[in-house]
Parts: C-alpha cells; sequence; structure tokens
C-alpha cells in the first residue's frame, strides 16, 4: 500500500519495472487494471446494443445502483400488478457528485436494467445539447428516443398511470416551474417544476451537481428535492459519488480547477500527475492548431468559449443560412455553434444539439449550454473578460455591445459577459453581483472539465493569461505533437462511429438496449 507520504517510494517502485524510454503500452495497461481509464459515455452506449450491460460501475456507483434496485424491488412489487393508488409508497433518491463521477453512467445504467425487466421507464434531463447529442450519437430514430427520453418539461401533465421509474438527470437545472417556450399557459406548469416530476413516477432517481448550476433561474438543490419530498411524507434517500472517472480519472485536476477559480480553497499551482494534461497556449490561433491537430490525428476535440460576445442570429433561412464570426479576438475570427435545431451553411454546420458530436462542430465555437454533461479527449477553453485577474483576485464584468455600422451586426465595446440570462436574478444589488460572479465560475468550470485527457486554456485579458501561465508552469512538448499520434496502441482506441439508420424500425441483431 502507498499513501500520499509514500509517493516518492511508489515513484521509486516504479522506476524498478519500467524502463525510461518506452514501456508505454504496460503503463496503459496498468492505468486501466486500476480503473483510471474509463469508456466515453457516448461510445459505452453505442458499443452497448444488444448486450446485457452498459457500463462497468464502480465502487460508489456500484452501491447507488444496487440500492436504487432494492428499493424499487420493495415500491414497484411485481411488475404485472395494477398501478397502485396515488396515496401508496413511493420513494425518492438524490445522488449528488462532482463532474465527471459517473453520475450519468449510473442512470443510464439504471435505465437499461429497469426496461429490461419490463417496467416502464423514462430517462429526463434539462439540457437540449446533451439529449441531442444522445440521439445522434447514438443513432436513436425520432420514435425510439421519445420512447425512452425526455426532458423536464415533458411533464406538466402527469402520465397516467404514473412510471414506475423517472430518472432525472442534470437535476441542478430544474426550474422553477415549468414554461413554455412559446408562453402557452396551458402547456406551462402550475406547481414547481420538481413537484412535476414527483408526480410523474412511483419512484424517482435524481443525479445533481449543484457547482454545475449556471442560470439564475436554475434552482435544482439538494435542499429544494428534500423539501419537496418530505412535503409528500416520503423521506429520500441520498448517495454522494466521489471518484472522479473524466479528466483521465485525475482527482488533482479537479481540485485544482475548483481552486483556481475559488470555487474551494486549495493549491492553485498545477503539478502534472500523468493522467490529465494541462497547457496556456500563447494565442487563439495556437489553441485552435493544437485542438484541430488533434482531432485530425483520431481524438475527439473541441473549442469552447465563455460568453463573451453578441451571438448574432443566422443571416438568411433555411440551410443556405450563414453564421456570422462573432467570437473575434484581434485577427482571429469565429463563429458560435449554430442556434437551432436546423443545418446551416448548406448542411457544413450542424445544428446546436449535434455540434458536440457532428464532424463539422469542430468549426463552430460551444458555449456552457452546449458543452454542459459532455466530453471530449480534448478541449480548448477561451476565457473572455466576463471573468478577469486583478490584484489577486477575480473580477467579473457585464459587457455592452455596440452595432457596427456597415453590417449592422452586434461587436463587443465594453468586454464582459453577453450572457442576457444573468441579467435576470432577483434580489438586492448585492445578492444580484454574487448571483452573477457565482454563474460565470460555474460556466468555466463546467467548461474546463469536459476532457478527458487534455484541457488547453487561453484568455483575452493579459493579466489573467499571465496568472493562469503562472499557475500551469511551462509545459515541454518534446516534438510529441499531435499528442494522440503519440500514444500507446493501447490508449488510442477509436472512436465508435455513430450507427446511422433511417425510418422508424430498429434492425435485427440491434436491438435498443435503451
Amino acid at each position: 500500500m502507498y499513501t500520499r507520504d509514500s509517493r516518492d517510494l511508489l515513484l521509486g517502485d516504479l522506476r524498478k519495472h519500467f524502463t525510461e524510454d518506452g514501456a508505454a503500452s504496460e503503463a496503459e495497461q496498468l492505468l486501466r487494471f486500476m480503473n483510471l481509464r474509463n469508456t466515453p459515455l457516448l461510445d459505452a452506449m453505442i458499443r452497448s446494443r444488444g448486450e446485457d450491460t452498459v457500463f462497468t460501475l464502480r465502487g460508489q456507483q456500484k452501491r447507488v445502483s444496487a440500492s436504487v434496485l432494492e428499493r424499487a424491488a420493495l415500491v414497484l412489487g411485481d411488475r404485472d400488478q395494477p398501478a397502485l393508488p396515488r396515496n401508496d409508497e413511493r420513494a425518492v433518491f438524490i445522488v449528488t457528485g462532482g463532474a465527471g463521477t459517473g453520475k450519468s453512467a449510473v442512470g443510464l445504467q439504471l435505465r437499461a436494467v429497469f426496461e429490461a425487466a419490463g417496467r416502464t421507464v423514462k430517462y429526463a434531463s434539462g439540457s437540449r445539447a446533451f439529449n441531442g447529442a444522445l440521439q445522434e450519437q447514438v443513432g436513436y430514430t425520432d420514435k425510439e428516443f421519445r420512447e425512452r427520453f425526455a426532458y423536464f418539461s415533458s411533464f406538466v401533465t402527469p402520465p397516467a398511470p404514473p412510471l414506475d421509474v423517472l430518472i432525472c438527470d442534470e437535476a441542478h437545472r430544474l426550474r422553477e416551474r415549468t414554461i413554455d417556450i412559446y408562453r402557452r399557459e396551458e402547456k406551462s406548469g402550475k406547481q414547481p417544476q420538481v413537484d412535476d416530476l414527483l408526480d410523474a413516477s412511483r419512484l424517482t432517481v435524481f443525479f445533481l451537481d449543484e457547482s454545475q448550476s449556471v442560470r439564475p433561474k436554475e434552482v435544482g438543490t439538494v435542499s429544494l428535492i428534500e423539501e419537496a419530498a418530505r412535503a409528500r411524507g416520503i423521506t429520500p434517500l441520498r448517495y454522494r459519488l466521489r471518484e472522479e472517472w473524466r479528466c483521465g480519472g485525475s482527482d488533482a485536476y479537479i481540485r485544482w480547477v475548483r481552486a483556481v477559480l475559488d470555487i474551494e480553497e486549495g493549491t492553485t499551482e498545477w503539478t502534472p500527475d500523468g493522467l490529465m494534461h494541462v497547457e496556456v497556449a500563447d494565442s487563439p490561433e495556437q489553441l485552435e492548431y493544437i485542438i484541430r491537430a488533434e482531432e485530425a490525428a483520431g481524438a475527439t476535440a473541441r473549442m469552447v468559449a465563455g460568453f463573451c460576445w453578441p451571438w448574432t442570429e443566422p443571416v438568411g433561412q433555411g440551410k443556405a443560412a450563414r453564421l456570422e464570426a462573432d467570437v473575434r479576438i484581434g485577427d482571429w475570427h469565429r463563429p458560435w455553434n449554430a442556434k437551432g435545431d436546423s443545418f446551416r451553411e448548406d448542411g457544413s454546420v450542424p445544428p446546436s444539439t449535434k455540434w458536440s458530436v457532428h464532424p463539422y462542430g469542430i468549426n463552430q465555437i460551444g458555449c456552457v449550454y452546449t458543452a454542459q454533461g459532455l466530453e471530449w479527449d480534448w478541449c480548448g477553453v477561451i476565457l473572455g473578460e466576463d471573468m478577469v485577474r486583478r490584484d489577486g483576485r477575480w473580477v467579473y464584468r457585464k459587457g455592452q455591445w455596440r452595432e457596427d455600422t456597415e453590417s449592422g451586426v452586434k461587436r463587443v465595446r465594453v468586454p464582459g459577459s453577453f450572457d442576457m440570462k444573468l441579467r435576470e436574478g432577483t434580489g438586492s444589488e448585492e445578492e444580484k453581483a454574487e448571483e452573477f460572479a457565482r454563474c460565470v465560475r460555474h460556466a468555466y468550470h463546467v467548461l474546463m472539465t469536459r476532457a478527458s485527457r487534455a484541457t488547453v486554456l487561453y484568455s483575452t485579458d493579459e493579466e489573467t493569461q499571465a496568472y493562469l501561465k503562472s499557475r500551469v508552469g511551462d509545459v515541454q512538448i518534446h516534438g510529441l505533437r499531435p499528442t494522440w499520434e503519440n500514444l500507446s496502441a493501447e490508449a488510442r482506441i477509436p472512436h465508435r462511429p455513430s450507427p446511422k439508420r433511417k425510418g422508424h424500425a430498429t434492425p435485427p441483431g440491434q436491438e435498443l438496449l435503451f
């Protein structure tokens, strides 16, 4: 056994068995045996079609899953019996955990098990980006997807009879109540959204991470769910997932991100741990070069940014509509990902719901709302001037725009946040300022924890850029770019392509587990 205090002893023993040069394949095998390498979520779902399991649950994940299944047997009883009265026993589970602790893996595994057992079950999320990526990458038809997945807003009218099980992922994104996108009152909720979800099923499982709440009107917290459950006479069961599986399984990286962003106390100086790579690019051009080089070599990769530039509506109609290059840093101009559910620029720009997984998504810049809940091998993160370092602390800013006299397009006049949703806070000016700062911090926390192998940072603010460089330190590449090509064969497991299927029938031999 090795402890934190005996790290030097561990390194010494490892050096006895590994040569200084080479042995990369054996090292990767060791990391896999230690469960520090995890199959990406969407790859696991594609690979699981027609098999008995989806994910290999580990440690705390197994305990949570077993507890839910055990409780379900007591609450739901025989699946052939008729629906029980509303006043009969129900159960609520609350599972918390940071980014990459496997909340979605547990939820999707439970969904598969319940469906295989003949239970009525749905998997709901508050994220259109997550649901869209799931449908696109796994290859569901619209009908198949609607039968299995939903949004929190789908339960204004509760199903009759209630579902056996409702799994609510990203529950930190719960709203006060459901508001129809077209403001139709009959489609809007009459009670808190959490009550809509509790009405919808006999056993409800909530997965959430309060540090990923990025809008003032996202109210999903443990206390909110507990109070709603107890008001119905239900004592919710709570679990916490602590082990990290994203970010290379690097606990140190997650702690470093939270410390750098002042979300929690800790060391702000990054010490490379061999599991997660971090570097600060000198320019947006260099950041893009790195991300594109890794993507071209076979890694999954995306560029994302803080919401620090106006977001222009597509110019034109339908698929021919053109995106404006809104993200502008000096002479480097790139478009945000497309709004809406339609392809743009004659099919060369995917809709927002598919941006994270479509091959052409590498050409646009994503934001927190299209990245949340998803992951890539490499992620380039551009920090704008909504959060800048001044005199040893973070300062938060709201931006102002001007109209370009030639094009009529909005451009930055005063750097800062252009996320209008963050200006909807309530309370005193001090409370609104703190809420704004919290949402900005949490947004960058989400963006900086999307990668499973490497994060590349760049700040548009000179002082903040210097601060990040001082925290990360010098990075020696030694000619190993792109790094993906220099990984051992065991580490370069090809990502699974999306099974493209048409129509509404599932082909023989591809029975859906989900």
